[in-house]
């Protein structure tokens, strides 16, 4: 159960990937934030068709909601995929599998000492453009309510999906 949220909530993919509880005139379903929704107001939902039948009926259009983010129930640990065209000189990594938001993906490079933030951009990469050495990078990630995952991924290579060891609680 998917859906696209409007782009003030959705705030340049920070929302994506998050779970949310919707309820409307027939009940509340969950679903996981994949996209965002150009033509949708603030606070509007755009839900696939399965979760909207769970709130009212199909042929009811718009109906009023409300939402709020909630843990997500997912299996299994929290994996990070380089995009394609990634290397130690351009870096794009995207979180996969998360239970809670994602608010900040940091990178300590082999040999570094310090933690670098690397920005997220609107299509739920975290981006680092700088070259880096050689070799594994220590990734930071921060949940929303301020939980940490700390995971060593192999140096960036291009399409390399990397189950991590851990998951949120």
């Amino acid at each position: 159960m998917i859906a696209a949220m409007n782009l003030t909530d959705y705030a340049g993919s920070a929302a994506c990937g998050e779970f949310v509880a919707v309820t409307g005139p027939k009940g509340t379903a969950t679903v996981r934030i994949t996209d965002k929704c150009p033509e949708c107001k603030p606070g509007d939902i755009d839900l696939s068709e399965q979760a909207f039948a769970k709130i009212a009926d199909p042929v009811a259009g718009r109906v009023p909601i409300s939402w709020y983010v909630v843990a997500g129930d997912v299996t299994g640990p929290v994996s990070y995929r380089y995009k394609e065209g990634s290397t130690r000189w351009w870096t794009a990594i995207q979180v996969r599998n998360h239970r809670l938001p994602i608010t900040k993906l940091e990178i300590m490079p082999n040999g570094s000492t310090t933690w670098i933030n690397v920005d997220r951009t609107d299509y739920n990469y975290f981006v680092y453009t700088t070259a880096i050495a050689a070799g594994p990078v220590l990734v930071r990630l921060t949940a929303l309510g301020g939980a940490t995952l700390l995971q060593t991924l192999p140096e960036p290579t291009g399409g390399l999906v990397v189950q991590g060891s851990g998951q949120f609680p």
